[in-house]
């Protein structure tokens, strides 16, 4: 059952609606959502008055109109990644009650675009570095996490081409070798996600996933989620990879709405 807000009645029948082609009969609207039919009308009939839905003819079913996707198109023709992105992040950081950061590619680099503090209160990391920063590609789950997505030949050249003090910060856990980072890139490649204990900053541990665009499969960059090794054990880690996971499918999602929107607009 959905909750007692008007509101929340209103936006639970929109969802009712989306995808349905040939629109639902009142009296499933009102069974799926557990709501009396008299409210279920009177929902309908105001977003009818408003514009975002309208009721077939001759079966009565009702469907959304195109008035919201076109605030949806209106919103993502002025919208950015980094914009879109804030809220997902921000679910993350409170799921994960870690720092979560975005990072996108740049040329052949990657760079933090965005982050979010999970941590309100008690043991918590900031970073030093932050918005524009090139990220250590061999050493930190981000960089791990986006070579995992691209095929192993160009991400090992990626590596060796960095420069040496971004290729070799200090941390106890750091690859001493190409092999070694061959490994994590394989491992993270096989479970999806990538994981590094104290490798580029003693006593941080951090876990990431490649941020892929859900329609061309591009590699557009990664979300990680960073915290004091004593609080990010393994254990952690895997309670967080739903999650983590549910964010990269949206924001891939965004991007490839982005990109769509971005084409139309070129076209």
């Amino acid at each position: 059952m959905v909750a007692a807000g008007t509101l929340s009645r209103g936006l639970a029948v929109l969802s009712c609606l989306v995808g349905e082609v040939e629109g639902v009969p009142l009296a499933r609207i009102s069974d799926q959502l557990g709501l009396p039919r008299s409210a279920t009308h009177r929902i309908l009939a105001t977003l009818t008055d408003e514009g975002f839905v309208f009721q077939l003819k001759p079966s009565g079913n009702y469907a959304l109109t195109l008035r919201v996707v076109g605030l949806g198109l209106r919103h993502l023709a002025t919208s950015t990644i980094t914009g879109l992105a804030k809220p997902v992040l921000a679910r993350l950081a409170r799921t994960s009650g870690q720092l979560v950061r975005l990072s996108l590619v740049d040329r052949e680099q990657l760079i933090w675009v965005a982050k979010e503090q999970g941590a309100k209160s008690g043991l918590r990391y900031d970073a030093d570095v932050d918005h524009g920063h090139v990220i250590p590609l061999d050493s930190t789950a981000t960089g791990i996490a986006w070579l995992s997505a691209l095929p192993e030949d160009r991400a090992l050249r990626l590596v060796a081409r960095q420069e040496p003090p971004r290729r070799h910060p200090v941390g106890p856990g750091m690859p001493r070798s190409l092999a070694d980072v061959t490994a994590r890139i394989r491992e993270a490649r096989e479970q999806g996600w990538a994981r590094v204990h104290e490798s580029n900053e003693r006593g941080i541990s951090a876990m990431a996933m490649p941020l892929v665009d859900a329609h061309s499969g591009e590699a557009l960059g990664a979300v990680s989620i960073a915290g004091p090794s004593i609080l990010l054990t393994e254990d952690r880690v895997r309670e967080i990879v739903p999650a983590l996971q549910q964010t990269v499918d949206e924001l891939g999602g965004i991007a490839a709405a982005l990109a769509g929107e971005a084409h139309r607009n070129e076209s």
